[in-house]
């Protein structure tokens, strides 16, 4: 885990953008022209966003005569007099909906990227609303009863699996949505459904309003000792940018924060930022998080109780690899005990090199990346500011271009003929290599700003499908880089390079999507599996194919030195401890939350005892504190679910060692086995199916205690 990897997928947009409206009537809005949100999308590549036409003020209208076109669809639908068959009632459902798919993508990425405080009034008032507007489709008993007719006919059968997906999905996202409730059930259900979705959007809020408005400004070269010339010169662009011109400023997100705690030599100021950026949330006031998870805990429950599930764990996991909250406790389980005794020893060879140094403490949070390099430096004779100057953003942009060629064949272009939402995104065409055929288009949006959350995640802005002709995907990639000064090379660390990767990875899993209805495309498929493709692509940085050709230095264009490869790779295993449990201790305590059931909680009490509990070494913190959580509280997109990336990196050890047992990393028919059961196929066949047809067998969670050092499990 290197930092927030949330994605928005077509129906998870749906889902969470679809967090807004009540009470709508079919008749109340029409689609009209004056509005440019609503227009289908035109320009090269089958249409493009209009991120040129954005205009906060049109959001409110778009999405509400948006959400009356597709009610209208659905009424039609549901109202069909023919027999319920495929054609006419689950193929319809795909084609409905289309505008509103446009708006609410314009929507979330402006959400996502550009939020502003005019925005945000408008997110606040729309959220309960979308959050009604779902219900009210899948609380219609007349489409319930058609989709059900369809899932129990014995036409089913004579049709091609895809088909028989994609029933099988609609059937189950309905009665899972509440659409066998009694009506007063489904009532309450949706009143809980506006109220989280209120909730939601608050979190969400609070915490960015705390990443914008604090932030450290140092004032003297005394207060720089230690941070390397790449980090000041970051540090002194963000101060131009909070006006803070003459000094330099460490903002409150972890692509500023993360790198000051590693090379700072002034510990009361490491501990400065520390508690900056581990109590986002948690600071008392208006935009403290605490009492909202609270009530977003309760809501929960009772929803859960409603649907029939004893928590809301077991409601979420239902229909993802591990289906039971106690088979993804048991892999959390077996993990976490050698990472434990793991970080014990890291901190004490920290502690004994402080005590060498005469440093006279005791190592603190504060204090584990700072001699956590110390220890890397002197263990392996590496320091990450050697690495740093071959790790160019741009070059290592172009590393995954080429391994993208590589491994399916893609070839990618840069174009100037679309609209952006922001001066810094760029987008390059996706083609094949062979046959020049036109794949998408990659936006890429890598730099931190006012308004744009933190972390870098994935966007889908169109799924691929052909359904409705031969429509072409567009992906994004984003990330919260700190420029540095203008006309420099962006310097970045192994751990962001590697999210680099990894975030490609999402985007080449919706770039390689190739099936027919859009609500099975790309990276639409169950939570602890999508995070399989992303992680799997992070092996892939450290080949020598890669480091040769694009990890060369900023000044003098030599590639990496073998040698400080060699130290690389021997302190591949160095760290896994504390990496392991920062990330472990959030997932653990996401699931004992959700598990919790009608108790009420007390947030900061909750996560206190329950890392006591779990034997929580006290010179680490959990990766996500509960107070600013985005994954787990922004939207009900990862809670239960954070355990997800264990799991998939369970997949991602074993399926690289298909390479490792075959011809290398760039093996070809492995590559294409990758292709064709995994990054291909979407939702249109049961994850674990796909697993076993590419790798032959069941994954094992040896290669993963492996590749983190662990003790294999006996």
């Amino acid at each position: 885990m290197q930092v927030m990897r949330k994605l928005i997928l077509r129906s998870i947009l749906l889902l969470v953008a679809i967090t807004m409206l009540a009470n709508i009537t079919t008749d109340s809005y029409a689609v009209t022209d004056d509005n440019p949100l609503l227009a289908k999308w035109e320009g090269p590549y089958g249409g493009v966003p209009p991120f040129d036409r954005v205009q906060i003020p049109l959001f409110k209208p778009a999405l509400e005569a948006a959400m009356a076109e597709q009610l209208g669809e659905v009424q039609r639908i549901a109202n069909d007099p023919a027999p319920a068959n495929f054609e006419n009632t689950i193929a319809a459902l795909e084609r409905a909906g289309g505008t509103l798919d446009r708006v609410t993508t314009l929507y979330g990425v402006w959400g996502s990227t550009m939020s502003s405080p005019e925005y945000q009034v408008v997110q606040r008032e729309m959220a309960p609303r979308l959050a009604a507007f779902n219900d009210q489709i899948t609380q219609n008993e007349a489409l319930f009863k058609r989709i059900e007719a369809v899932y129990n006919s014995p036409d089913k059968a004579k049709l091609n699996p895809e088909q028989q997906r994609l029933i099988w999905y609609y059937h189950t996202n309905f009665v899972r949505a509440g659409a066998r409730l009694d009506a007063p059930a489904k009532k309450r259900l949706s009143e809980i459904n506006q109220q989280l979705a209120g909730l939601f959007t608050r979190f969400s809020q609070n915490v960015l309003a705390e990443e914008t408005n604090q932030f450290l400004v140092l004032k003297s070269e005394d207060e720089l000792a230690g941070l390397p010339q790449s980090l000041r010169d970051a540090a002194a662009a963000a101060a131009e940018s909070k006006k803070q011109s003459g000094t330099w400023v460490i903002v409150n997100t972890r692509s500023s924060v993360d790198p000051f705690l590693t090379y700072s030599d002034r510990r009361d100021l490491r501990e400065k930022v520390w508690r900056m950026f581990v109590n986002r949330g948690d600071n008392g006031g208006e935009l403290d998080n605490n009492a909202i998870i609270t009530q977003i805990l309760q809501l929960r429950t009772e929803r859960a109780k409603l649907l029939g599930y004893p928590t809301h764990a077991h409601w979420r996991l239902e229909n993802s690899m591990a289906k039971t909250p106690e088979k993804a406790m048991e892999l959390m389980e077996a993990v976490w005990k050698p990472a434990v005794a793991r970080v014990h020893e890291e901190v004490a060879d920290m502690q004994a090199l402080a005590d060498k140094e005469g440093a006279k403490i005791k190592i603190e949070p504060w204090d584990y990346r700072y001699y956590m390099e110390k220890v890397r430096k002197a263990k392996y004779d590496l320091d990450q500011n050697e690495v740093k100057p071959y790790l160019q953003l741009e070059k290592l942009r172009e590393g995954i271009f080429w391994v993208a060629g590589e491994l399916f064949n893609f070839n990618f272009t840069p174009v100037t003929n679309v609209p952006v939402a922001h001066p810094d995104i760029r987008v390059w065409e996706v083609t094949d290599k062979t046959t020049k055929k036109h794949i998408g288009l990659w936006y890429f949006d890598p730099y931190a700003r006012a308004g744009k959350r933190s972390g870098a995640w994935m966007n889908a802005y169109r799924s691929q499908e052909r359904l409705n002709g031969n429509i072409t995907t567009i992906v994004s990639n984003n990330a919260n880089f700190v420029k540095g000064k203008p006309g420099e090379p962006v310097l970045i660390s192994w751990d962001d390079a590697s999210t680099m990767f990894h975030e490609f990875g999402h985007a080449l899993h919706g770039l390689n999507s190739n099936v027919t209805y859009p609500a099975l495309s790309g990276t639409a498929v169950p939570r602890d599996y999508v995070e399989f493709p992303s992680q799997l692509m992070e092996h892939w940085l450290s080949t020598p194919e890669v480091l040769q050709r694009f990890a060369v230095h900023y000044q003098t264009g030599k590639p990496i030195p073998q040698e400080l490869v060699e130290k690389i790779k021997r302190s591949g295993t160095f760290n896994q401890g504390f990496a392991t449990v920062e990330y472990l201790s959030a997932a653990l305590v996401d699931m004992k939350l959700h598990l919790a059931g009608d108790q009420k909680i007390d947030p900061d009490a909750f996560e206190r005892e329950t890392l006591e509990k779990l034997g929580m070494p006290k010179e680490i913190v959990m990766r996500h504190r509960l107070p600013h959580f985005l994954h787990i509280f922004s939207s009900d997109s990862y809670s239960a679910g954070y355990y997800s990336y264990l799991w998939s990196d369970v997949l991602t050890a074993d399926a690289f060692g298909a390479f490792v047992e075959g011809k290398g990393p760039y093996d070809r028919a492995v590559a294409e086995r990758l292709r064709k059961y995994i990054f291909s196929v979407g939702n249109t066949t049961d994850p674990a199916e796909g697993y076993r047809a590419f790798r032959g067998r069941d994954p094992k969670i040896d290669a993963l205690m492996k590749k983190r050092g662990f003790a294999a499990k006996t």
